[in-house]
């Protein structure tokens, strides 16, 4: 735990420019060099990563103990890559910096955007399609939400199409706060609700290979997740929980009221894509009753 606090600090260090901390160069002796053999990694020389967010926590994990993941972030429409990061210029948790040669923007809807010589010239035999994805200036519009900070590097927040906005207008990025809730000990997947409505709630579905041990550990009779979904304790703590999760978020973010479903989200459900995306027009008509529950005065 030392020498792992120690290494991220030096990684972030190393993303600032700065000098590691001290004992960095003991820790990598005695610590990480016999971890990243163990892992397997000892001769690895980048890694990188794309297609599918991945955790802060993952890419903290990995680069506290001298190996970082370098993000990359782009579609099959412009070659592959749109941005990139590279060892000596990088971001735990961003998507990286547009290459030499290409452009990246946001537009005010939050759009990312692309262009260069790397975007492709249109969908074969579809000039409909094509429209849709290239403007008339050569921007290539991803259906992405993100943003872009003052050193150019670029974070991915949400699909576009995923936007909630709510009644007061406001717009926000589900996938942010269901990252958040996903992080509670006993929650498995969340889906976070709100679309034209005055403040977000949300579902949420209890993880079942840690829901009897996070049960116990509260002192909670429920051994299941039906048995926990309706048990008093449980959603006390989670509660508890929940509000941790909304100090961090502004005041039109935070989930007013939510729900434990006795059941999970699944593929066979019709509530996930095979890669484990949240279906929202499913969920939002397979548990009606228990949203406007939700918004009952």
């Amino acid at each position: 735990r030392w020498a792992r606090g120690v290494g991220l600090a030096a990684s972030y260090a190393e993303q600032r420019g700065d000098r590691p901390p001290r004992f960095h160069g003991v820790a990598r002796r005695l610590v990480f060099s016999k971890v990243r053999e163990r892992l397997g990694l000892d001769r690895a020389a980048l890694c990188a990563t794309s297609a599918a967010p991945i955790a802060l926590h993952t890419l903290e994990f990995f680069s506290s103990l001298g190996i970082p993941i370098l993000e990359i972030y782009g579609m099959s429409e412009c070659s592959g890559p749109g941005t990139v990061s590279t060892p000596d210029r990088y971001r735990l948790g961003k998507a990286g910096f547009a290459f030499p040669g290409a452009e990246i923007k946001v537009t005010d809807e939050g759009e990312i955007c692309m262009r260069g010589p790397h975007v492709f010239l249109g969908y074969f035999k579809d000039p409909e399609a094509t429209r849709e994805a290239l403007d008339a200036e050569g921007w290539l519009h991803s259906g992405d939400v993100g943003e872009i900070d003052a050193d150019g590097f670029l974070s991915i927040t949400d699909r576009l199409k995923e936007l909630i906005i709510t009644s007061g207008g406001k717009n926000i990025a589900p996938q942010l706060i269901e990252a958040k809730l996903k992080a509670i000990p006993a929650v498995a997947v969340p889906a976070v609700i709100g679309d034209r409505r005055k403040y977000l709630t949300a579902l949420l579905t209890l993880d079942p290979e840690r829901v009897e041990r996070e049960a116990e550990a509260l002192g909670s009779a429920a051994r299941d997740v039906a048995e926990a979904a309706s048990c008093p304790i449980l959603r006390r703590a989670l509660e508890a929980s929940v509000e941790r999760v909304n100090s961090t978020l502004a005041s039109y973010e935070t989930v007013k009221r939510f729900a434990i479903l006795p059941g999970q989200f699944t593929i066979e459900g019709g509530e996930l894509t095979p890669t484990m995306k949240l279906k929202r027009r499913v969920v939002s008509e397979k548990y009606g009753s228990e949203i406007e529950a939700l918004y009952a005065p």
